[in-house]
């Protein structure tokens, strides 16, 4: 559209952390910049409403905001800035898209110390002359003090630590109520206490929210049940814990501790299938040949009594010894496993297994050692379970909802890559030394899965994985199934993990109505369509969490190692600095453009290096490099590297 016909366009500003705005205008070809001083107070998601100045031939199109129609976030966490004897203090918040400092008025002022970390809210804002007047919601500790840091991280993406009283309240009535389970809970579901069931989960895990039962039925078929807790038979629409668990969406997973979706007392306890106590869950039973072909199916509501809390190393062990308690049992789960994924794998799903780190932390919560995460077999084993419980029960809901018209789900999809993203994919990999030739206009899964095969064990592996998932589009929860690129599946759900993944419990009330005949209303269609769009944005939040609380102790631990020399390898090159990814602990900094002291070197932005004037000394990306700690910004997070 020509932007002379639009009168005052609005779209949602992307602030960056130099305070220059940016406003995508769906009408418009490119996003419309805006100069700091033409904010007028808008902040960083806000929807606004855009005044536009004449284009210059050659120049950016620019604009001021002219009204803020809807306000995306009036909540930071930031440190308070107080001098001695001040009446006033300052708030400098930690998102460093918020470009100007939050005022705090003497009443609030007495309320912190100098450094304290505070959570606040903008009472208002309408005048760009003024700085925001804040209000203190909690003073959450003192700046560079765990506690404190890791609460900040999860306060500044909108989710809370504690419970509401009401909800914990509840919570302890349900347990109260529930234990022992009532015989009337028990009647109608179909009984596997008979039937050996093992979980198998992480040495620290407390919230146990799946068990698989292993049955042999003859010989070569086998009775294979995923049982996942029956949180929805707990926690019941309406209730004031229901909608504390939908509005934080998801549990978080930080480097020290568990931000639940649901109080302890459900998730540890009331729903966690703990070995030798009877649970009720709600079960995805495949009758499954030695080929990997299902024969059979059933959902339904079940009891189970775990046989065996395994942790991974544990299985592993019995699986590498061939020998050991229910080995017969794991040994064949992890033969049909392979074959799952060989199966997957052959379709297209993409491998992106991928190296991932743990931290060993004091009793301060400072890191002493970062450790590379083991992939093996018995996470595998679990994980494609998993997948084919989520699948099939996908499939499921598909085909009842086309057959029945009874309503619709919610799933998990994943788009395929946009074409331009596909190309810059491209144009990396060739900078790398791997010329990939493309049979059709994009890049199928199964060639992205043989560039995988080109890489494997080369120190750029990790790199061209991490940057192939960043080229892809995102994982979300949505009511219009258009399947699952990655995992090369056409029906795919969240089913599995309704203790920590508010969808899955959605799925869960779903799947019980279709089970029971009873289609969805037009109300609940609407509020799950809703809820879909809702439950993607709370996961990007936990994911930014969780990897703000790595990089945090990341930069800890190379801050007490400030001279040390270790191997890296470059993972970005721009006209300011090379990054580094530090190889053992996966520790991302820069080497400052100015601090290369031996030549005068250039960006070649297509060869995606930098080149020595005089000496032609190269730095490509997936280049091995040795570099020493120089510094770093505990505050930023980030890390400063010097060549050696």
């Amino acid at each position: 559209m020509n932007k002379e016909n639009i009168q005052s366009p609005t779209g949602i500003i992307i602030i960056t952390s130099k305070g220059v705005g940016y406003v995508a205008v769906e009408e418009l070809e490119e996003d419309v910049l805006i100069e700091p001083h033409f904010l007028n107070t808008a902040l960083h998601g806000d929807e606004v409403e855009v005044v536009l100045f004449p284009q210059v031939k050659g120049e950016k199109l620019s604009g001021e905001i002219a009204k803020i129609l809807k306000r995306a976030k009036m909540k930071f966490v930031g440190v308070a800035q107080k001098k001695k004897g001040a009446a006033i203090s300052f708030v400098v918040a930690d998102d460093k898209r918020m470009y100007v400092d939050i005022f705090l008025p003497p009443t609030e002022t007495k309320k912190v110390k100098n450094d304290d970390k505070v959570f606040v809210k903008i009472k208002e804002w309408s005048d760009p002359k003024k700085n925001p007047e804040g209000e203190i919601i909690k003073v959450i500790g003192k700046k560079g003090d765990n506690d404190a840091e890791m609460e900040s991280i999860v306060l500044e993406k909108g989710f809370t630590v504690e419970f509401p009283q009401e909800v914990e309240k509840e919570a302890e009535r349900l347990v109260e109520k529930s234990k022992p389970i009532p015989e009337k809970d028990i009647a109608g579901r179909r009984d596997f206490r008979g039937v050996i069931t093992f979980t198998i989960d992480p040495e620290d895990a407390k919230d146990f929210d799946d068990a698989i039962s292993f049955k042999q039925i003859s010989d070569g078929l086998f009775e294979i049940g995923v049982h996942i807790a029956d949180v929805s038979h707990y926690v019941r629409e309406g209730t004031a814990m229901d909608r504390e668990a939908f509005h934080r969406g998801v549990s978080i997973y930080l480097v020290d501790r568990t931000i639940p979706m649901l109080p302890e007392a459900i998730s540890n306890d009331l729903c966690s299938l703990r070995p030798r106590e009877d649970k009720l869950v709600f079960s995805a039973v495949l009758t499954v040949s030695s080929g990997g072909e299902i024969k059979e199916k059933w959902f339904g509501k079940s009891v189970i009594n775990s046989n065996k809390r395994f942790v991974y190393e544990e299985a592993q062990g019995i699986l590498d010894k061939k020998s050991g308690e229910y080995f017969n049992e794991l040994n064949r789960l992890n033969e049909l496993a392979k074959l799952f994924k060989k199966k997957r794998m052959k379709e297209g799903a993409l491998d992106f297994d991928s190296v991932e780190i743990k931290f060993e932390l004091d009793a301060k919560g400072k890191p002493v050692r970062i450790i590379k995460k083991q992939r093996l077999d018995a996470h595998k084993l679990v994980e494609e379970f998993m997948i084919l419980a989520n699948e099939e029960v996908a499939s499921h809901l598909s085909k009842e909802i086309k057959e029945a018209n009874k309503g619709m789900s919610i799933y998990r999809v994943h788009d395929v890559p946009k074409k331009e993203a596909m190309s810059e994919l491209l144009i990396f990999l060739k900078a790398l030394g791997y010329d990939i030739e493309v049979k059709g206009e994009n890049i199928s899964s199964k060639e992205l899965n043989a560039i995988f095969e080109k890489i494997k064990g080369k120190p750029e592996e990790e790199l061209v994985k991490t940057v192939a998932m960043r080229s892809m589009a995102k994982a979300i929860y949505s009511t219009k199934n258009i399947g699952h690129y990655g995992l090369a599946l056409g029906n795919y759900t969240h089913f599995t993990s309704p203790i920590r993944r508010y969808a899955d419990l959605i799925v869960h009330r779903i799947l019980e109505k279709h089970i029971m005949g009873r289609p969805l209303s037009n109300q609940e269609m609407e509020r799950y369509y809703k809820a879909a769009a809702s439950l993607s944005q709370r996961e990007v939040g936990a994911v930014e969490a969780e990897r703000a609380s790595i990089a945090l102790k990341q930069v800890e631990y190379m801050l007490d190692r400030v001279g040390n020399v270790y191997e890296g390898i470059i993972s970005g090159v721009t006209k300011w600095g090379i990054f580094v990814e530090e190889l053992s602990t996966r520790a991302s900094g820069m080497i400052r453009m100015r601090d290369l002291k031996d030549d005068f070197y250039e960006f070649d932005k297509e060869a995606y290096s930098i080149i020595g004037k005089k000496t032609k000394k190269k730095y490509s990306i997936g280049d091995k490099v040795k570099i020493k700690v120089a510094g770093g910004d505990l505050e930023k997070k980030t890390i400063d590297y010097t060549l050696v």
